[in-house]
């Protein structure tokens, strides 16, 4: 919102949500009833090609949105370096605004315009025309009201509202105030229909045009370099007709230059050109590789996760993943493909998200696999060898600490990650499986007072770890499977093991487990408070029992370029597994913690809390 909001601020359809594309209803039921009562021979080109072009723009968008989010992440040619946060996403998520606007001023167009009905696929001349029109009067009268656009009049009312968002990407493009965009949209109509009225329009001269328009807007607001040298060695007067992404990032963190639409130009000619473009240009082009002190491996969860990554769908992104969107089942295609590809063309991680703590920066990298992978037997040689190849890059590149996440430390798999140790005994990079904290985490969620608790069918090592730290601490853990008592018998030391207890009669009101199903559940009494052990969480079954999160602590404040949850946790939380990365790294602690090794729990609580973690019990 701009700081001083001015009439026709808000678009006409806010109100109705994610609803919105109700208001394109009548068109589609117009286009419907046609094909009914006229068949497809009544069908003409222009009318058949409007609904493919508005899909299409959005795929292209979002091409745009997912390339950009991973450079950025890569950090290796970005502009700008500072954080992205939750408050620009949410006021970008409206991206698509413009799209539905636009169709419904082509529907429009053909029902009022004779013309429009007329098109035939391609007029050359109606393409020249349009070129001309865009090179001289749209380029000019975009230059002098961007400008007035930054009097402070209609800056405060309209424009600030675009820049807001100092970190740019390729859909603040097309955020902007309803009035606002009218305006452009009418300067970008001068170059389609005024061939159209002059009977010489063509379908592919407005599908092109309106691409041109998307492709230069959403690369312009990349935050990172991509635009090669050689274009401009090639042809020298290029570097007047097309921008390039450094050219208008300066004109986000300056204001006051670099107003052009795509052809700096006109700067050149009013001397508004930023005295900066080239040597950021040539900076940011060359680039530099950034090692990080920590890398987080996790992978993808379900199909959904995949636009839950941050290269994925931003506003999906941007909540936790079990608040699933209404058009969700529509994008189960690329879902599947997604999938698909990720299994057969993936053959490494790759890194989906960079942070920063003061001066301590992090990544988080993913293996190219999804939860049921893990399941196969026949899959493990295969994902291990992913795992591994990422560590040997993190090792060779001086990354500090790699913690292990979701399935990835699954002792199954590789034993909680001391298959990689034992495998390569000189590893500089400290593995971690984040055990000692997820207990210690466990530990702090039960409430004070407890006399005892149920363990319920869980054989991980946090797990074990809680029960034998419950029985140290005098509490009376109780199990009812024999088998894993007898288990837990033997590791838990001889003068606790009075507190384990096996026992099926006793039914407690804490309930500890890394997955207690549906049934067990059932048999819990009311009341009852369930504590998940493992990285998923537990299926809510019981409206009278109370549900806890899987082991998280809140985020520092001081951590920055947070947009993204992680899973199904909440915005600004953490996994303990993958805070106990950080924190090794913090610490400087040198041993790996994997395997049956788990960090001092009190230690690394401790150091948690001190680095500004918080329980979200206090949270």
């Amino acid at each position: 919102m701009a700081t001083r909001p001015g009439p026709l601020t808000e678009w006409p359809w806010q109100w109705m949500g994610s609803f919105k594309y109700l208001v394109l209803a009548p068109a589609a039921l117009h286009t419907a009833h046609r094909l009914v009562t006229k068949g497809w021979g009544d069908m003409n080109l222009a009318y058949a090609t409007m609904l493919p072009a508005l899909l299409l723009r959005m795929i292209h968008n979002q091409i745009w949105i997912s390339l950009s989010r991973h450079q950025t992440a890569r950090r290796k040619h970005i502009i700008v370096d500072r954080s992205l946060e939750f408050d620009q996403v949410d006021r970008e998520s409206s991206w698509d605004d413009q799209i539905i606007f636009n169709g419904l001023f082509f529907y429009l167009a053909y029902v009022a315009v004779p013309n429009v009905s007329q098109m035939p696929v391609w007029r050359t001349e109606g393409v020249i025309i349009t070129a001309l029109l865009h090179i001289g009067p749209v380029e000019f009268l975009y230059y002098w009201f961007h400008r007035a656009l930054h009097h402070h009049f209609l800056y405060s009312r309209y424009h600030s509202h675009h820049h807001a968002s100092i970190v740019t990407e390729p859909i603040t493009s097309v955020i902007h105030p309803f009035a606002e965009q009218v305006v452009y949209f009418l300067l970008f109509s001068i170059p389609t229909m005024t061939p159209t009225f002059m009977g010489c329009g063509s379908v592919l001269a407005v599908v092109l045009y309106i691409t041109y328009i998307d492709f230069m807007n959403n690369m312009g607001h990349c935050n990172f370099e991509l635009v090669p040298k050689r274009f401009f060695h090639a042809f020298p007067p290029l570097k007047y007709l097309m921008y390039t992404p450094s050219f208008h990032s300066l004109h986000h963190t300056q204001f006051r230059t670099n107003y052009s639409l795509f052809m700096p130009f006109y700067d050149y000619i009013y001397n508004t050109m930023d005295n900066s473009t080239d040597e950021l240009y040539e900076r940011t082009l060359k680039g530099t590789e950034e090692t990080p002190d920590l890398v987080h491996l996790t992978h993808m969860t379900n199909l959904r996760s995949t636009y839950h990554l941050r290269v994925g769908i931003a506003s999906i992104a941007s909540r936790p993943s079990d608040n699933p969107v209404w058009y969700m089942w529509m994008i189960w295609p690329v879902a599947w493909l997604s999938m698909v590809l990720a299994w057969v063309y993936g053959s490494s991680a790759f890194v989906v998200e960079s942070l920063n703590l003061k001066k301590f920066k992090m990544q988080t990298w993913a293996i190219p696999r999804y939860n049921f992978h893990y399941g196969f037997i026949w899959q493990r040689k295969s994902i291990n060898s992913l795992i591994e190849k990422a560590i040997l890059d993190a090792d060779g590149r001086g990354v500090r600490v790699l913690s292990l996440g979701l399935l990835n430390q699954a002792k199954q798999l590789n034993g909680s990650g001391e298959l990689f140790t034992q495998k390569y005994p000189k590893l500089r990079v400290r593995l971690v499986d984040g055990s000692g904290l997820a207990t210690a985490v466990v530990l702090k969620s039960i409430p004070l007072g407890t006399k005892q608790v149920f363990l319920c069918r869980s054989s991980s090592k946090l797990a074990h770890a809680t029960a034998t730290a419950l029985c140290e601490r005098g509490v009376q853990v109780i199990m009812n499977q024999k088998k894993e008592y007898d288990m837990l018998k033997s590791r838990v030391p001889e003068n606790s093991t009075v507190y384990l207890k096996f026992s099926s009669d006793e039914i407690p009101q804490i309930w500890i487990g890394d997955n207690i199903d549906d049934k067990q559940q059932r048999r819990a009494p009311s009341g009852t408070i369930f504590i998940p052990t493992s990285h998923f969480p537990l299926k809510k079954t019981r409206k009278d029992c109370t549900y806890l999160s899987t082991p998280a602590m809140k985020i520092p404040e001081a951590m920055q370029n947070v947009h993204t949850c992680e899973n199904w946790l909440p915005r600004r939380v953490m996994s303990a597994w993958r805070i106990a990365g950080i924190i090794h790294a913090q610490e400087g602690w040198n041993m790996h913690e994997c395997g049956d090794d788990m960090m001092d729990i009190e230690k690394v609580w401790s150091a948690a809390i001190r680095h500004g973690f918080i329980p979200l019990s206090k949270a």
